[in-house]
Parts: structure tokens; sequence; C-alpha cells
């Protein structure tokens, strides 16, 4: 079993950059992909990003963000900048049980609470 909790979000303006934080517990954290997803206020959550044997962007975050881990700390990050309103959401990091990063909801096996951002214009 794996647990997930994010940490980072919060109220930012327009143009401004966040960190969030994945923490990890349970397995060896290095064997796992790790993705980040998100969902908006009425809206499905969708795949933003991705890091495994290769990494993965969602073209609405594609240069304005970065995914990165730490396993001696057991933790991913999504650094993200030039933030919009559209970038609103809760943002959800997700574990599967092999090394494949996908952009697949499916495809993963393990999930955070959650943690709010939110972008004002």
């Amino acid at each position: 079993q794996v647990q997930l909790v994010e940490s980072g979000g919060g109220l930012v303006q327009a143009g401004g950059s966040l960190r969030l934080s994945c923490a990890a517990s349970g397995r060896t954290f290095n064997y796992y992909a790790m993705g980040w997803f998100r969902q908006a206020p009425g809206k499905e959550r969708e795949f933003v990003a991705a890091s495994g044997l290769r990494t993965f962007y969602a073209d609405s975050v594609k240069g304005r963000s970065t995914i990165s881990r730490d396993n001696a700390k057991n933790t991913m990050y999504l650094q993200m900048s030039g933030l919009k309103p559209e970038d609103t959401a809760v943002y959800y990091c997700a574990a599967r049980n092999n090394a494949i990063a996908t952009t697949l909801e499916s495809a993963y096996n393990y999930w955070g609470q959650g943690t709010q951002v939110t972008v004002s214009s």
C-alpha cells in the first residue's frame, strides 16, 4: 500500500508560481511512476504531468511546469509558473505499480486527497 499526501496549494495571482509537493510512504518510491492530475469545478479530472521511465506533460502546462522527484525524500514536485486562472483546480498526485509513466488516469493505483490551487486574475 502507498499513501500519498499533497501540499503546496494556495491562492496566487495570475502570472505567479507555485510548487506542489507529493509525499509518498509505504513502499519503495523510486520504482513507481508518478503523476499529477487536476480537476476544475464542474469538469472531469485531467492529466497534468507524469514521471517514470519517461516524462510527459499536458499541452496546457507544457513549458510552464516541471515535474521532479527526490527519491531520497520519497517526494515528487510540480513546479508551476506563469499561472493562469484556468489552472485553478484541485491537484492530485498519483502512483502506479510500475515505472512506466502514462497519461491515463485509470492506470494509476494510488491517489492522494488533493490540494487546492486557485489563480486569481
